[in-house]
């Protein structure tokens, strides 16, 4: 199922774990940690019901940072309560102790769900217009073919229908949508469910001048 970007160290550090589940129920509570590299992280005891690509946040001693779920363990196995996590702002180190320096090792997580497109990191302006509602204003922070990541401070509810201007240069691509999940004060996931064959390959375009640093793939966020 793929690699980690680097390696991780076994290290056990109380943690807590806030935010809203896959129901859209907030929760808050202190787990452990199991493993931990400069970007990512594994927590166990983990008991709100999570999905793959939501966004977490996630305090140490006085630091915090947010989190993108890549992994839950499958129940009934080991990795049961256990998840994978990846950090949204990896510039931003949350821990007060040495790590490796970035390498690779092969790991093969119990429970990934996968995309059949990847996204790539980037900071497009983008409007939001929700059918016979309100507009709003947002930054794209992760594109790719089959949808985004927007941050943006008040998230739209799953399942929420809309459409959306997405800023490539001087113009935009039109998309039509759906938010898949929301985080709290941070931004939502939104799924296309309509998009032009012109916009597609602008899209493409758009992906595929990226500089190396933003065309790397998030690791395990294939739609």
């Amino acid at each position: 199922m793929g690699k980690r970007i680097e390696l991780r160290i076994a290290v056990q550090v109380p943690v807590r774990i806030f935010g809203t589940d896959s129901t859209g129920a907030v929760f808050s509570q202190k787990v452990t940690t199991v493993n931990i590299s400069r970007l990512g992280v594994e927590l166990a005891e983990v008991q709100p019901k999570l999905s793959v690509e939501e966004i977490i946040g996630l305090t140490y001693a006085s630091n915090r940072a947010h989190f993108r779920v890549k992994w839950v363990g499958a129940p009934g196995t080991p990795k049961a309560g256990h998840i994978g996590l990846l950090a949204v702002s990896p510039e931003k180190s949350l821990w007060d102790f040495p790590l490796p320096e970035p390498s690779s090792d092969d790991h093969q997580p119990g429970s990934i769900e996968k995309r059949s497109h990847p996204r790539f990191r980037c900071q497009n302006k983008v409007e939001l217009h929700i059918d016979g509602g309100a507009s709003y204003w947002g930054t794209v922070a992760d594109l790719g073919l089959g949808g985004c990541y927007v941050e943006m401070p008040i998230p739209l509810n799953p399942g929420t229908k809309l459409k959306m201007g997405i800023w490539i240069e001087q113009s935009k691509v039109m998309a039509e949508g759906e938010v898949a999940h929301r985080t709290p004060g941070l931004g939502i996931g939104i799924r296309f469910n309509t998009l032009s064959d012109a916009d597609l390959d602008r899209i493409r375009v758009f992906l595929d001048n990226l500089s190396p640093l933003h065309r790397k793939p998030l690791r395990n966020s294939t739609r």
